[in-house]
């Protein structure tokens, strides 16, 4: 059994918790968010302290205790202060831009702009044409939007061009070498 899972989760006094058939719904003061376990794990609420037990014991139901525990934790958390990503675009006439609230605008060296359709409990800041920030409640969602604009233009290993997400390590590589 997992050794995380079996830790209580403390409910702070400004979010409400509220869980209905294995659906977990968190309300905070930056937004809310929801989300539906398996029927491999009983979840309770007492006193503002959730519990996380696995139904049977199967490998499944072993595997999803400390993960459903832990994905709890992050939306807990999220609601409370809200999770966000920095991401870089270097390269020459690489940029991006918003165009409303809805769509973000990717010019990525392509003879075509990218237009981004921002997902519903995103929020997008771009400062410099270069510095993207994407923030939300939702810590996997907030992940996922990274890891879509960043598929846009990977970083090629021999310049560092294309879009990385702060504090990730790219690993270079030299370029040839002229024989004289």
């Amino acid at each position: 059994m997992s050794r995380k899972g079996k830790l209580p989760i403390t409910v702070p006094k400004a979010v409400t918790v509220s869980l209905d058939d294995n659906t977990v719904k968190v309300k905070g003061p930056k937004g809310s968010v929801s989300r539906h376990f398996d029927k491999a794990v009983n979840l309770k609420l007492e006193d503002g302290v959730i519990t996380v037990t696995p139904a049977d014991d199967s490998r499944f139901a072993a595997a999803m205790h400390g993960t459903a525990r832990s994905i709890i934790y992050a939306l807990i958390e999220g609601v409370e202060k809200p999770y966000s990503k920095n991401l870089e675009i270097h390269g020459v006439g690489l940029r991006a831009q918003l165009a409303g609230d809805k769509t973000l605008k990717l010019f990525l060296g392509y003879s075509h702009v990218i237009d981004f359709p921002i997902p519903e409990g995103i929020v997008i800041t771009v400062t410099e044409n270069t510095k993207l920030k994407v923030e939300g409640v939702d810590k996997q969602l907030v992940g996922q939007v990274a890891a879509q604009i960043k598929h846009y233009r990977k970083v090629e290993p021999y310049k560092g061009k294309g879009v990385r997400i702060v504090g990730e390590f790219i690993r270079r590589k030299e370029g040839k070498k002229s024989a004289k």
